[in-house]
């Protein structure tokens, strides 16, 4: 065979058994709820945001910006990217020939009835031979395009593991905003528990007064130490949760968090976060990036058909060597010191039981499979960003409740010491009032909380950071069909 039939052989194109993909329509409504408990939403579709525009803290941005340098998981995120770029590759060199080279200098003796390699007889003497040559073993010309599929295939899931790693980046930004909010209201309400603890024991201490006075019960004495008692425990409380909070920062970010970069209060901490529009269209969903990971699994799985398919047909494969050969350096490189031979090969299993349609019906449940994942994790993304925009639809009223109940609460306390001090009412009435107070100010702490925590999923839900997606090494699947 000679060498330009194995270069038109390798020229072919191979044929794709790889079926035509429509990406399903997203199945969740073209827009938001909307109703009492939902935002109105933006005309414009929500931008890519950089996460500094929410968290404008220059402390919480200290603190992300450590994380995304120092977060194990982050590492374990670009390892596995690395990974998946790697298998990329060995598949994709499986389309190419391997082309190996030898060389050799053979000694041998003088001898009768033997011949050099040029053919001529070995009259005596110490004799030498030169060889060269380059050649391919078993290359397989990918006529109906099982390797490309499976290159395809691989690609994807590459694409994948890096749109999931961006997932991880998105999600470690949250989590590192909500653990130093959760710090910042565990430091208020350990302040809250404190304060509780003081004004119980200057209670107690006037309890006792009145008792040796003669002017109060004993159990006014008991219910104030029951007081100061549970304030105490709350204090105890509050102080390991503090601890914790840190602990899990610290864990977040893989490294110490300084004390200067850690909120005062729950009011310090949520000053100055940012409102995040949802934008209109649930479409923007199609650019998360676990949404973008399930749409590149799809790809893979639908490449994978392809591949099962282009193995019901037989395989074509190509070994061949070519070189020079002669007993003197010099006779090396003239056209007699040339040899070639090339043996292409045609392999089809006859029977195998079935085993290679099973695989492409395999391949094709697979693809049902990555069809319905990626389609429940378009209709999660959406209940995740509707339950977040009902939650900011009705944060505010109830912040303003919780004031006006910790405002009554604390009036109501007033008065009930003050008709307490002055004999009027009993002290169980001023015990009940200070309870009344302390629910109401907790109450309020959480509140805030919460709606701090809510403008952060906002921003996890939504997805979409320019600044985390910077380092993106692949293309976004595009939103429209094919």
């Amino acid at each position: 065979m000679k060498p330009a039939v194995i270069l038109s052989a390798l020229a072919l194109s191979a044929c794709s058994m790889v079926p035509r993909l429509d990406r399903p329509a997203p199945p969740v409504p073209e827009s938001w709820p909307v109703g009492d408990a939902y935002l109105r939403s933006s005309e414009s579709s929500l931008a890519h945001v950089d996460f500094r525009d929410v968290f404008r803290d220059d402390r919480l941005q200290r603190v992300i910006e450590s994380a995304l340098t120092n977060n194990r998981d982050l590492r374990i995120a670009a390892a596995n990217i690395e990974t998946a770029r790697a298998q990329f590759g060995i598949q994709r060199a499986a389309e190419l020939p391997r082309i190996t080279a030898n060389t050799s200098v053979t000694e041998s003796d003088s001898g009768t009835g033997r011949t050099n390699n040029n053919g001529s007889p070995v009259v005596g003497g110490l004799r030498t031979n030169y060889s060269i040559s380059a050649g391919l073993s078993a290359f397989e010309i990918d006529l109906f395009g099982r390797l490309r599929a499976q290159s395809d295939a691989a690609k994807n899931r590459f694409f994948a593991t890096e749109a999931g790693a961006r997932a991880t980046r998105l999600s470690l930004v949250a989590s590192v905003a909500t653990a130093w909010l959760n710090y910042a209201a565990d430091q208020s309400l350990l302040t809250l528990a404190e304060q509780t603890a003081a004004n119980a024991a200057r209670r107690v201490q006037l309890a006792e007064a009145r008792l040796r006075g003669g002017i109060a019960p004993r159990s006014d004495l008991t219910q104030a130490q029951a007081i100061l008692a549970t304030a105490e425990a709350d204090v105890a409380n509050q102080q390991t949760l503090v601890a914790q909070d840190t602990n899990a920062l610290t864990l977040l970010v893989g490294a110490p968090v300084g004390a200067a970069l850690l909120p005062a209060s729950i009011d310090d901490g949520a000053a100055q976060l940012a409102e995040l529009p949802a934008g209109l269209q649930s479409t923007i969903l199609l650019r998360r990036p676990d949404v973008v990971q399930a749409e590149y699994s799809l790809r893979a799985a639908n490449a994978q058909i392809g591949a099962a398919r282009a193995a019901l047909f037989p395989t074509i494969s190509l070994t061949a060597i070519g070189g020079l050969a002669s007993n003197g350096l010099s006779r090396l490189f003239t056209g007699g010191a040339f040899n070639f031979t090339a043996t292409p090969n045609v392999g089809y299993t006859l029977f195998q039981g079935g085993a290679a349609k099973a695989a492409v019906r395999q391949s094709q449940a697979q693809r049902d499979a990555a069809i319905a994942t990626y389609e429940k994790a378009i209709q999660t993304a959406f209940r995740e960003v509707a339950d977040a925009l009902a939650r900011r639809g009705t944060i505010d009223d109830q912040v303003r409740a919780n004031d006006a109940l910790v405002t009554a609460s604390a009036e109501t306390y007033r008065l009930a010491d003050a008709r307490y001090r002055g004999g009027i009412d009993p002290f169980l009435s001023s015990l009940d009032a200070q309870r009344s107070l302390y629910t109401a100010q907790r109450t309020a702490i959480a509140t805030m909380l919460a709606k701090a925590a809510n403008l952060v999923t906002l921003y996890r839900v939504l997805g979409g950071d320019a600044q985390l997606e910077a380092g993106s090494k692949g293309p976004e699947p595009a939103l429209t069909r094919e």
